[in-house]
């Protein structure tokens, strides 16, 4: 498989890329082309065979490693990984996220909630900053915070596009303090109670924002920019959400031209 140039580009941070050099363009091009199969294999109707599929590149992934990718893909990712210092958890801890999600897996506990956020936003955001030169405890931070907030408002946002692929990611806790369970959620049975444990999810996912904002100001403008357009991205996409009262029937998203205000505004203020 090729690396898809162009999936970055339509991501919600894009036009950031343009500040960027194509060997740094490029390996995120070939990161998320990875991410992008593996979310394919895990989410699209009749994928033959998919837990074959996700251990064929977990195999892959252990050959690139070792010097002997056998895919074109693999190739590419082995060139990113040598240049940029790319460790595997990059890539294995997101095969484990696809496999809970192929699997149905629910979570108790935001504890156990945040171990999946780590697999499928947290490791993203480090093979990221891995790749736009942001290490250590700083990129750690900023991975995990911004990664957990942006995944948090995509579990609010899809919350029954989520229900009718049969899977309920709000935690079964906070499900019970409304008086709900996940086949509540499923079925979509009592809106107005989910619509109170929307907005407890929310407030979750606004506080990683806050924790996110903290790390970004300590981050050189230009190597953080992508961070900031995405999180100025998705906390407006929540906004327009809350505004909604947490109570639709079909995803709620930014326009065009809304998503264009708030790329331009994080292209001149700190996430706010």
């Amino acid at each position: 498989m090729q690396a898809d140039k162009a999936s970055y580009k339509k991501s919600s941070f894009g036009p950031a890329f343009l500040f960027l050099d194509s060997s740094r363009r490029q390996a995120l091009a070939v990161y998320y082309a990875f991410c992008r199969l593996m979310d394919d294999i895990a989410d699209e109707p009749n994928v033959p065979d998919p837990q074959g599929q996700l251990n064929f590149w977990r195999a892959e992934t252990e050959r690139v490693f070792q010097g002997k990718p056998q895919t074109q893909l693999g190739r590419d990712m082995a060139q990113a990984a040598q240049t940029f210092g790319m460790l595997p958890d990059r890539f294995l801890l997101l095969i484990e996220g696809m496999e809970a999600d192929l699997q149905g897996r629910r979570y108790a506990t935001l504890a156990e909630l945040e171990w999946y956020l780590y697999r499928v936003a947290g490791i993203v955001g480090l093979a990221t900053l891995d790749i736009l030169g942001v290490k250590g405890s700083k990129a750690d931070n900023l991975a995990r915070s911004l990664g957990f907030a942006v995944q948090t408002t995509n579990i609010v946002r899809d919350v029954h596009e989520d229900a009718a692929a049969g899977r309920v990611y709000l935690p079964t806790d906070l499900l019970g303090k409304y008086g709900l369970t996940p086949q509540d959620v499923l079925q979509n049975t009592r809106p107005e109670k989910l619509a109170q444990a929307l907005r407890e999810m929310a407030e979750i996912s606004k506080a990683y924002y806050t924790q996110a904002q903290a790390v970004l100001s300590t981050v050189a403008w230009r190597k953080a920019l992508p961070c900031r357009i995405m999180g100025c991205v998705y906390r407006a996409n929540l906004a327009k959400i809350e505004a909604a009262g947490f109570v639709f029937d079909k995803k709620i998203k930014l326009t065009r031209f809304e998503k264009i205000k708030n790329i331009v505004y994080a292209l001149f203020n700190r996430l706010s």
